[in-house]
């Protein structure tokens, strides 16, 4: 179980990754000794998954988001398994995400514009194992992109 302690530190933790341990420490009221205790049992427990920087995709070519529903021809567990193992090989993906309604998977991914989708679309998407069809929404404006989860 979590407890305040253990939340607020998730919380500066998200908001700052690159938090020192003892500037964690006074933030939460703790100990460094305390305060480094709690964050490996967090790290051990499985709460915090992994670090990284957020960077700004414009600045990489990778200005156009996208998330398209994709239906397969079966759904059958082999039929999953082939396009869930495809997708994790296709480095313009970012998310791709098995729902229940009218289609079958959401894929998030970012390439450069236009013309890029349309080759990301034909070159891979369409040859992934299983795709039947697709339905395409490109984003205009991200209203919110906070990767922050409430704590």
């Amino acid at each position: 179980m979590l407890d305040g302690k253990d939340r607020h530190i998730l919380r500066l933790l998200q908001a700052d990754g690159r938090i020192s341990m003892i500037e964690l420490a006074e933030r939460c009221g703790l100990s460094p000794t305390a305060t480094g205790e709690r964050f490996k049992r967090l790290l051990r427990e499985g709460y915090i998954t992994g670090f990284g920087a957020r960077v700004d995709p414009h600045k990489l070519e990778r200005g156009l988001l996208i998330f398209v529903e994709v239906s397969l021809d079966k759904t059958t567990p082999d039929v999953f398994d082939h396009f869930a193992e495809a997708v994790r090989r296709v480095p313009d993906i970012l998310e791709c995400h098995m729902v229940a309604g009218g289609f079958d998977y959401l894929v998030k991914a970012r390439v450069l514009d236009m013309t890029a989708y349309r080759r990301f679309l034909g070159d891979i998407l369409l040859t992934l194992p299983g795709v039947a069809e697709t339905r395409t929404y490109p984003v205009m404006e991200e209203v919110k992109a906070d990767a922050a989860l409430p704590v």
